[in-house]
């Protein structure tokens, strides 16, 4: 390590779109001389806090670090604060009059000021990345905002409008990725299905897809934040027809109710979207579909919450996460106030995840006797912590293996399930016959 470079610690809090942001300006401050570091607890010359917006809990996790790192640098144990992402985007001159002792609060179109740079475009237009995640997956960003108006969202006001990263650049960057050592890409975006709308007037993911299954040495491809509405079907027959596209997909629904759905400006109804599951899961059989799920939306009764529950139930979803629902200001569903108590929300989502982890429980059962392939994502003390293609990192169930022999982390192997709890499976290495 060169001890005289000027160190940076990117510290990245939200979602995995946040991740491939900082992996892009990590990159950049490298090409000018920085030593760069992610989420480190080493003394840095710089922190740079790329901060998160969505929901309350999430401002509230950045403000507190914002304070955390105001308070080094007060004992000198840093120079320079910046921050950026979300936050700073949507709260910039207020973060600007209340924290004048950070060095910079820049706005997505400001980081020039940080990495000396003229482009614009930086979070878009680059296929260089110092990836923070395992060296064995890594996230692929698609496209950059969204076009669609969900009354609770702020991230239209906050990332602009939908635009589609072009094909070749990203399987430029996903190859230069596969160089380096990754063996699963996690396609992302803020609505992945939208992806090409705004370059050729037609949904081109099922194109993406079919170029990026064409890269030797990557095993696994998989697909995050599918937006329900006009969904692109031909994506589940190149799913079916290529073994590296995992048999997992992340669909948010938010909600079952109709009305609920109209209020939330989402664009289906409770039978579009019973269809929609039945059509997934007839074109590509044992595929693990994920989703989230809004609880206490300020028109959410009782009996709505009820429908939500009984929609659990009907459809057993083999992954599911449910959100407190946060009111954002400059929003349609700001005027609606927040007329439902916290309390309440924890009951619902409660009752929610209780559902949901019998039928995780009984899902896993069904799977002990059978061997999975698994990717293996770590180790803790003598045991080895992996996943299948049905599972995400981070957010989805693992697989816990015990085994007398020594397994690379980044390697996929043929594991015996032997046991199951509600959110892990317990397997061992599958011997040879």
């Amino acid at each position: 390590m060169n001890t005289n470079m000027i160190s940076a610690n990117i510290i990245t809090l939200g979602c995995s779109k946040n991740t491939v942001d900082s992996e892009i300006i990590a990159s950049k401050l490298a090409e000018i001389g920085y030593l760069v570091l992610h989420n480190s607890s080493e003394k840095s010359d710089i922190v740079i806090i790329n901060t998160c917006s969505f929901i309350n809990d999430a401002k509230q996790q950045a403000i507190d670090e914002i304070f955390i790192q105001l308070e080094r640098k007060k004992r000198k144990e840093i120079n320079h604060l910046f921050v950026i992402g979300c936050l700073a985007q949507r709260y910039k001159e207020d973060l600007r009059e209340s924290i004048p002792e950070a060095d910079g609060i820049l706005g997505f179109t400001e980081l020039d000021q940080l990495l000396k740079t003229k482009d614009f475009d930086l979070l878009l237009n680059n296929s260089s990345r110092i990836v923070s995640t395992p060296s064995h997956y890594a996230y692929l960003k698609i496209s950059e905002g969204c076009n669609h108006q969900c009354s609770y969202c702020a991230i239209p006001q906050i990332r602009g409008k939908h635009i589609s990263k072009p094909i070749d650049m990203l399987v430029k960057e996903s190859e230069i990725l596969v160089e380096q050592g990754v063996k699963e890409l996690i396609l992302i975006a803020q609505d992945l299905t939208y992806y090409g709308m705004d370059i050729s007037k037609k949904r081109m993911l099922d194109q993406l897809l079919m170029r990026l299954s064409e890269i030797k040495e990557l095993k696994w491809i998989r697909l995050h934040y599918a937006y329900p509405l006009d969904f692109p079907y031909e994506i589940l027959d190149v799913m079916a027809d290529h073994s590296s596209i995992c048999r997992y997909l992340d669909i948010p629904l938010q909600h079952i109710n109709t009305e609920i759905l109209k209020d939330m400006r989402r664009g289906s109804t409770s039978t579009q979207i019973y269809q929609l599951i039945e059509k997934i899961r007839s074109k590509v059989p044992g595929i693990a579909i994920r989703t989230s799920l809004i609880s206490g939306y300020p028109l959410e009764t009782r009996k709505e919450h009820l429908e939500l529950v009984n929609f659990v139930r009907d459809i057993r979803f083999e992954r599911l996460g449910v959100f407190s629902y946060s009111q954002e200001e400059n929003t349609p569903a700001y005027p609606l106030g927040d007329p439902i108590k916290k309390s309440e929300k924890k009951k619902r989502i409660k009752e929610i995840m209780e559902l949901q982890e019998q039928i995780s429980l009984e899902n896993n059962k069904k799977m002990i006797g059978s061997t999975v392939e698994v990717i293996i994502d770590r180790k803790e003390g003598t045991q080895y912590i992996g996943r299948t293609e049905f599972d995400s990192p981070e957010v989805d169930n693992q697989i816990i293996i015990n085994s007398t022999k020594s397994l690379k982390v980044g390697d996929f192997y043929n594991v015996k399930v032997t046991s199951a709890a509600a959110y892990d499976l317990i397997g061992e290495i599958k011997k040879n016959a």
